[in-house]
């Protein structure tokens, strides 16, 4: 069965009415309109199901995956979204894909930013055999603590900041519209402690399922931006 498109924000995120059109923050520079933006993980993959850490391999996404896929498209019909973006990793930018034909919007634009963390020498590994293999990082992992340590991989802050990053730069080309974002779900982790306020060593104790997005704002303000819980109700 497909999941379902969860369209509440963040946990302790303030619900708040569908936005208008022209509706959001004004930064400081300019009174720049913010940019909404719905952030959905990718639709379900083999290596999902069997337990194995893609990180930046290129996975496709499977039969449910596309069934994901379609199913996320249909309750957002009516966003009225001007554009699609996705990481450029073959299981979310087939998943973008999927629902920008749905849509009638052109194809996804890629950005880099939007990669899944880099998981280093484990990429690949199934976490069975993980476990024998180094057993301490698969609870790690498990835990999705953002500190685990990757050898060959990202940091905890080179890959929190080149997601808030990307997510600065698409909301600099779309202020003031709503934009549909699938990425990954060690990236939606990022953007969930950014929105709650919480440190980025926070563990959340929680996992966004394939196809679960959540919707935020993203403010440009003279020195810096500022990403926040939005709600949509269709």
């Amino acid at each position: 069965m497909a999941a379902q498109l969860s369209t509440r924000v963040a946990e302790t995120g303030q619900r708040r009415g569908a936005p208008g059109p022209g509706d959001g923050l004004h930064g400081r520079a300019g009174g720049v309109p913010a940019a909404h933006l719905c952030i959905a993980r990718h639709g379900e993959t083999d290596w999902n199901k069997k337990g194995v850490l893609q990180g930046w391999l290129d996975v496709p996404i499977n039969a449910l995956g596309r069934q994901q896929a379609h199913a996320m498209a249909q309750p957002l019909a009516d966003a009225g979204f001007s554009a699609i973006w996705s990481s450029p990793l073959v299981r979310a930018r087939e998943t973008a894909e999927i629902v920008a034909a749905a849509l009638g919007l052109p194809p996804p634009s890629c950005h880099e930013g939007l990669k899944e963390k880099h998981f280093g020498a484990v990429q690949g590994i199934p976490k069975q055999e993980l476990a024998e293999l180094n057993p301490v990082l698969l609870e790690q992992i498990l835990r999705r603590n953002p500190a685990a340590e990757f050898a060959g991989g990202e940091t905890m802050d080179e890959f929190a900041d080149r997601v808030l990053g990307a997510f600065d730069t698409i909301g600099q080309h779309h202020p003031g519209q709503r934009v549909l974002v699938i990425t990954h779900g060690w990236v939606m982790d990022v953007v969930t402690r950014h929105i709650q306020g919480l440190a980025r060593t926070a563990v959340l104790h929680m996992k966004r399922k394939n196809g679960e997005c959540v919707w935020v704002e993203v403010a440009q303000h003279a020195q810096a931006f500022a990403l926040q819980p939005r709600a949509w109700h269709p």
